[in-house]
């Protein structure tokens, strides 16, 4: 992944991979192993692969990722939102960077009366929350989401953005 979100993508990495293991989601040993498979794959592989959320729970499989977002809404009080049924209004979606969206594993995806609505994997790293909130002007209501909801969508605005500029 060479992009200048390269240093932002690392950092929302590695503080989300210590709150895992301060809210006892893994253990140190397993975030050593996934961060060291992290730094390869970041430097040879597509955003959707960079992610130690994805390495800890699809390839090491020692978190879930449902139990990642059930944390959120039982602890940090914030809800879930599933992406798949939900169409982001073009004003916002043709606004987005998507190489931010991808560093973060976080979409705003509605803005409703002044309140941004973001959902995030990555809600988690502190550097993923300040991001948004110096980005986004006014308020942020969270969701947690997962990796795949939000890859998905991100696939699903880049293959949007594509076809309008080769239709112009």
């Amino acid at each position: 992944m060479a992009n200048p979100q390269r240093p932002l993508l690392l950092h929302a990495n590695r503080l989300l991979g210590a709150a895992l293991v301060e809210h006892n989601l893994v253990k140190i040993e397993d975030l050593e192993k996934a961060n060291e498979r992290l730094l390869q794959i970041v430097a040879s592989s597509p955003p959707r692969q960079c992610t130690v959320l994805g390495i800890l729970a699809y390839e090491m499989k020692v978190v879930r990722e449902e139990d990642v977002v059930q944390y959120l809404v039982e602890n940090e009080g914030i809800s879930a939102v599933d992406l798949r049924f939900y169409e982001v209004p073009e004003e916002i979606h043709t606004a987005l960077d998507l190489a931010t969206c991808w560093a973060t594993w976080s979409l705003p995806f509605d803005k409703v009366d002044g309140f941004n609505f973001v959902a995030s994997a990555y809600y988690l790293s502190p550097v993923v929350r300040s991001h948004w909130e110096n980005l986004l002007d006014g308020p942020i209501l969270w969701f947690g989401t997962t990796l795949e909801g939000i890859a998905d969508y991100l696939e699903k605005l880049e293959a949007i953005a594509l076809k309008a500029v080769k239709t112009t």
